[in-house]
């Protein structure tokens, strides 16, 4: 029988107890309905997600709910919305509780004085000209003025088909700046014109991703497993859609047979109360769904499958890795 031991030299098994120790139990918080940007592909907007819930106004409820989240085991709060950064008395009631990550557009700055070491992901869909049609506005400009050099600070930039041929100069304006990135796919939930993926179009993005993570590792985290999965859309033979995503809201999870999934996973709206579907849109076709961490997460739960080659299990350390440095839990 092949085990861990078996399949990995003495440095790579040491990789792996780093990360077998972590036990990341996660899940998802909608911190408000309310943005300061309205961007096309928007999952959270696109599927109405920000009219499902009322918002809960009252901050002690916030403290009790987050407290409940521990109760049930939570160790790692990722905070959507909307922008969060709106609402930064709810984001520090995570933060000065468990470990925190917040995805934000950029626009607001996070105070590091009260957050000081609170890892930020900051939304970027590619260059001047698609930010401006996707987004309305170059939110880099701002937003690279507003993190430039922050070490718990990277850019999660979502490559679209328009960004084919120009996906190094986005890498380098973000290594000019002094932060990390990290790669994943546009999903275009609201249709735009020249937005949508071409099998083609796939298979060139993947050489280029693979291209500047050969080219800028020290500002690119990612692996060219997770380049090979989130293009071709398939892991090990298994094509990626609702039979096997790993992050569906447990209590609504009602598939027959269960596939490997996130333990006691729940994306939660604004009002503390009502759950979403998955960790993206309620209405997306989990068949084009190119959301990055869903695919990290989907490598992630399936270890044993790994547990085949050397090679297989290597890739499999190397996307916990990649999660793990993502979410602050080992260093960059």
């Amino acid at each position: 029988m092949k085990t861990v031991s078996s399949l990995l030299d003495d440095a790579w098994y040491a990789r792996y107890k780093r990360i077998s120790k972590l036990n990341i139990r996660s899940s998802i918080y909608d911190v408000t309905n309310r943005c300061n940007l309205r961007c096309k592909g928007c999952f959270f907007f696109s599927s109405g997600e920000d009219k499902a819930a009322e918002e809960e106004n009252n901050f002690d409820r916030w403290e009790t709910f987050i407290d409940s989240e521990m109760e049930r085991g939570v160790n790692l709060a990722i905070l959507i919305g909307g922008e969060p950064t709106l609402f930064l008395d709810r984001v520090e009631a995570f933060y000065r509780r468990l470990p925190t990550f917040c995805a934000t557009n950029g626009l607001i700055k996070v105070p590091r004085d009260r957050f000081p070491d609170l890892m930020v992901g900051i939304s970027l869909w590619g260059d001047e000209n698609d930010e401006k049609t996707l987004r309305g506005k170059d939110t880099f400009a701002i937003s690279s003025r507003n993190y430039a050099g922050d070490p718990h600070t990277y850019y999660l930039y979502t490559i679209t088909p328009k960004q084919i041929g120009k996906i190094e100069k986005i890498i380098q304006k973000i290594k000019g700046v002094g932060v990390k990135v990290h790669m994943q796919l546009l999903s275009n939930d609201e249709g735009v014109d020249g937005f949508s993926w071409s099998a083609e179009e796939l298979n060139d993005v993947r050489f280029e991703m693979d291209d500047v993570l050969n080219r800028y590792p020290e500002t690119v985290i990612s692996s060219k497993y997770y380049h090979e999965v989130i293009t071709s859309g398939e892991m090990l033979g298994r094509p990626f859609g609702w039979n096997e995503c790993p992050s569906v809201t447990e209590p609504l999870d009602t598939r027959d047979p269960q596939p490997k999934r996130l333990i006691h996973f729940i994306r939660w709206a604004s009002d503390l109360k009502t759950m979403h579907r998955c960790c993206t849109s309620e209405t997306r076709d989990c068949r084009t769904c190119k959301d990055g961490a869903a695919h990290m997460s989907w490598v992630m739960v399936n270890k044993r499958a790994h547990i085949r080659t050397t090679k297989d299990l290597q890739n499999w350390i190397e996307v916990y890795e990649m999660f793990a440095k993502l979410y602050q839990f080992i260093p960059w």
